[in-house]
């Protein structure tokens, strides 16, 4: 839970053509349990106080460019980096070449709806001790990362160079932001954030709060819902939630 009644990040969501499909191959690459999403498609139950659940949602809207935002998996050890590598090509993942060094220790890769993510190797200091999901590693500015750090309370655990990480008080995954050069916008984003006050909590005192500290209100066309559509100071969408 993050300082006072402010929210928690309750989920990462994927846009998906085949939520089931993709629920299904994310389910085998992390271990997760799968389960129905109370308001559509499937979400992945998080293993413990320190992860956050994953969501898959259905979408009519073709995956266009490389996504701001992408898995880091963790390996305790050249084989399990291998072993994860080739779990992954058989649940339908391929290799992809995003332009990264031949000789980096990360494998890139990608899931069978394009989204990309990396396997890095068991020598990645800074994901160490983080979890399977070290990090979920978006493209981003300094000051993103400082709205992120206010918004959930998570403290800042690198801030150099205009790149910026956050994790939790408690540990669990890191979120990170690489800094200039950016990626171009190509319209909604594949994945987003799902904040929610904790039981109790206040849902529009929290969007006031997050508007305050440099979001803004977007419509995507979600119609009259019980959640809260904003924009981050990069302009990636996240919802907030009713408490919970």
């Amino acid at each position: 839970m993050c300082r006072g009644m402010t929210c928690q990040l309750i989920a990462l969501s994927f846009d998906a053509s085949d939520p089931q499909r993709l629920a299904r191959f994310w389910s085998g690459v992390l271990g997760r349990e799968l389960a129905d999403d109370p308001e559509d498609g499937f979400v992945l139950l998080p293993g413990g106080d320190t992860e956050f659940g994953i969501r898959f949602l259905p979408t009519q809207r073709p995956k266009v460019g490389q996504n701001r935002a992408h898995f880091d998996l963790t390996s305790t050890s050249l084989e399990d980096q291998q072993r994860t590598v080739a779990r992954a090509l058989e649940l339908g993942g391929r290799h992809i070449d995003i332009g990264q060094d031949p000789n980096d220790d990360h494998v890139v890769l990608a899931d069978p709806e394009g989204n990309e993510f990396c396997v890095v190797g068991p020598d990645n200091r800074f994901l160490a001790g983080c979890g399977v999901i070290g990090a979920v590693s978006c493209d981003g500015s300094q000051a993103v990362g400082y709205f992120w750090s206010e918004a959930l309370g998570w403290p800042l655990v690198w801030d150099q160079d205009e790149e910026t990480a956050i994790q939790s008080p408690r540990g669990g995954s890191k979120i990170s932001w690489g800094g200039p050069p950016y990626l171009p916008a190509t319209g909604k984003q594949r994945l987003h954030f799902d904040l929610a006050p904790p039981a109790g909590g206040d849902q529009q005192a929290e969007v006031d709060r997050l508007l305050s500290l440099g979001a803004k209100r977007i419509d995507i066309g979600q119609g009259g819902v019980s959640w809260g559509v904003l924009a981050d100071p990069d302009g990636n969408e996240f919802c907030v939630l009713t408490p919970r």
